[in-house]
């Protein structure tokens, strides 16, 4: 089969997403200008440097209630940091409650039932127990092709691993067991990890 993404491709579901997976999810944190407290995940997600180490994510829709974007855009915008959590799979629940398009007001960590702690290098709270959290600092916002498409990118300036993570001296992800997105409504898990020695 092929086809032309102008054109449709004629299936139930739009294969795209199901084509690039897994893909790493960032559970993003972030405070508003007036305080307000917001937390969704994000499939389009990744890590995108080591020296300075940077990430990324994009917001793919919009609210009513904010405009051209959805609230961690909008509260990065008026912040410029947020914190991106990092979701094991017992967190999987929690994860999805908070990924509805809630009202802006609504505070996603007290509807997941999740604690938060304050971040030590940004206003910002993030996950009390997930496995990891980067605290980030806005390198740039860049609007793609699209109605409501924005890439937002920053810069790692604070790390917290879980003590229990680490394992003779690594991140150990078999661990926590990093919950990924795959396409559709579907899921995945990571539980088994093999190595390779890259050449050269």
């Amino acid at each position: 089969m092929f086809y032309r993404p102008e054109d449709g491709h004629g299936l139930p579901h739009n294969p795209f997403n199901a084509i690039v997976s897994p893909r790493p999810i960032g559970w993003i944190s972030t405070r508003g200008g007036d305080g307000s407290e917001n937390l969704a995940p994000y499939s389009f997600f990744n890590a995108v440097a080591y020296v300075p180490p940077q990430v990324m994510f994009s917001s793919t829709s919009a609210k009513p209630d904010r405009g051209d974007t959805k609230d961690s855009v909008a509260n990065i915008r008026d912040t410029g940091v947020f914190c991106v959590n990092i979701v094991q799979y017992a967190m999987r629940e929690a994860m999805n409650a908070s990924s509805g398009p809630w009202d802006k007001d609504t505070d996603e960590f007290t509807l997941a039932g999740l604690e938060r702690v304050e971040c030590e290098t940004i206003p910002c709270s993030r996950v009390k127990g997930a496995p990891a959290a980067l605290e980030c600092k806005l390198t740039e916002i860049v609007r793609l092709p699209g109605e409501a498409n924005f890439a937002v990118f920053g810069e790692v300036i604070g790390v917290h691993m879980r003590d229990d993570c680490l394992k003779d001296g690594m991140f150990d992800v078999t661990i926590y067991q990093p919950l990924a997105r795959m396409g559709y409504q579907d899921y995945a898990t990571v539980k088994e990890v093999f190595s390779m020695t890259r050449p050269g």
